[in-house]
């Protein structure tokens, strides 16, 4: 497969890797545009990007960087060689990552295998469903497997129902400060289904509250049996989770719940979730399955009945860049580590192999990386790192058209739509965390690449963990952070595409 960055670009930017380092650390000696008239002109325009910072005052530490995309020499930077967490502005390098391992059109396929005989529309034999880490698998596929199984002739099938996870390391979930409960934090393994989502409703009725579990999308509502819901007197925790039987139990403060809601919890156990799943809707087409088991080797001799190709990479990358997706991230970047030949044996070892390659082949000497979707707060990377790598990809056109546009706003926080900046970047928020990074072009045209993290670590680490869905100060505090990201932003639009 041929990788998405040419030998001449990669051997340029590693043999430019000590002097991008030297010229990033600092205000260039000379600008690039006359009217900079040097480097002082930066600092002693309103007091530089430090002196904006301090005035503005947001509690706890920032940095940031900024370079010309088309010299690549940084223009202005604040403590850029400092290590920051960069929250989900991780994704882009994730993004890198598996375009470069996989290439723009891959899929990935999940598919239907026999082992045994087909004869007068008995299978004698085993079933198995195989993950071939789809983060986009959801419901409505398994339904279109469960059909194309049927219109293959199989109408029973008499061995055993399996379910193949082993592409992929099992994670229970992508990071362990997070509470239980949060959806956005589930478990990671080589088969997942509805982003490894399931849907608890409730419903307050004469006899007290009905609760139901399900895989739903839009055209179907399969209940699910591998997890329960239990709802009990209490009123904290609101949400308590257990490991029962090979069953995701969970119970939950009935003086939390009112008349009835949606909620979207976390699966622990994705390979039981798409079995249970699947299970259902084979009995919907005449098709009964016995009880799902897990497997993690296939085994030989096993033959494909029908599949189901994801849609292609660059797609579902542009998705994952909108939407943040955790469950995306990590399954990519794995999938990316094992298509490199490097089978990883945990998610941290996963990152670690991106962060190597990303030094190699980015210049990213500095970014060490705990995870691929930036919730492990213990991620660092220095804006100067992810602004040179920005520079670099540039010239090949791979990042940019998949980041989402960042609107400006007016004095009043309201969306410009008419505002001389146009911003394409990936946001990044945790509790205290703040980070933005992607592209900027200036009203005369001027395109940059910047990076801007914050952080305020120290009041980040005495929240407590009941407490960190939505921390006292939190939205507060992230509020703040993404207006100065904007000030910065017109600054440099001010200052260099003017």
């Amino acid at each position: 497969m041929k990788s998405m960055f040419t030998r001449r670009l990669f051997l340029g930017g590693v043999a430019a890797t000590a002097l991008n380092s030297a010229a990033l650390a600092n205000a260039p000696v000379a600008s690039l545009r006359p009217q900079l008239r040097g480097a002082d002109f930066a600092r002693r325009a309103g007091g530089g990007a430090d002196g904006l910072i301090a005035r503005f005052g947001l509690p706890g530490e920032v940095a940031c960087a900024v370079a010309d995309v088309t010299s690549g020499l940084q223009l202005e930077a604040v403590n850029g060689e400092t290590g920051m967490p960069p929250a989900s502005v991780a994704k882009a390098l994730t993004a890198l990552y598996a375009l470069d391992a996989m290439g723009p059109g891959h899929r990935f396929r999940t598919r239907l295998l026999t082992r045994g005989a087909i004869a007068n529309g008995v299978l004698n034999g085993d079933l198995i469903l195989a993950g071939g880490a789809d983060p986009t698998l959801d419901t409505d596929a398994l339904a279109g497997l469960a059909a194309a199984l049927k219109a293959a002739g199989v109408r029973e099938v008499r061995g055993a129902f399996e379910v193949y996870d082993g592409m992929l390391p099992y994670v229970k979930t992508i990071d362990t400060d997070q509470p239980d409960h949060l959806a956005y934090s589930p478990a990671v393994s080589g088969i997942g289904l509805n982003f490894n989502r399931v849907h608890f409703e409730w419903k307050l009725t004469a006899n007290g509250y009905v609760a139901t579990m399900d895989g739903r999308t839009a055209k179907y509502r399969p209940a699910v049996s591998m997890a329960k819901m239990r709802i009990v007197r209490r009123n904290l925790p609101v949400y308590a989770y257990s490991d029962q039987n090979g069953v995701d139990q969970w119970s939950v403060a009935s003086s939390a719940l009112g008349k009835g809601g949606v909620r979207t919890l976390p699966v622990r156990k994705p390979a039981l979730y798409a079995g249970d799943v699947f299970r259902t809707l084979a009995r919907s087409n005449g098709i009964v399955l016995k009880q799902a088991k897990v497997i993690h080797r296939l085994p030989p001799g096993a033959r494909t009945i029908a599949s189901h190709d994801s849609g292609r990479l660059d797609d579902i990358l542009k998705a994952m860049l909108k939407y943040s997706n955790n469950l995306t991230a990590e399954t990519v970047g794995m999938a990316a580590s094992v298509a490199r030949g490097h089978r990883p044996g945990s998610l941290r070892e996963s990152a670690a192999e991106m962060s190597r390659w990303a030094a190699m082949a980015l210049g990213m000497m500095n970014t060490k990386l705990v995870d691929h979707s930036g919730l492990g707060s213990a991620s660092r990377m220095p804006p100067s790192d992810l602004v040179g790598a920005l520079v670099k990809v540039r010239q090949e056109e791979n990042l940019r058209h998949l980041l989402k546009p960042f609107l400006m706003r007016d004095s009043q926080g309201r969306v410009n739509k008419a505002h001389p900046i146009k911003v394409d970047a990936k946001t990044g928020t945790l509790n205290f965390v703040s980070g933005l990074g992607g592209y900027m072009t200036a009203a005369d045209g001027t395109e940059l690449a910047f990076a801007i993290f914050a952080a305020d670590e120290g009041r980040r680490a005495r929240i407590k963990k009941a407490d960190r869905e939505r921390p006292q100060g939190g939205a507060h505090w992230n509020r703040q952070a993404k207006k100065l990201q904007q000030k910065l932003i017109e600054r440099w639009g001010s200052l260099y595409g003017s």
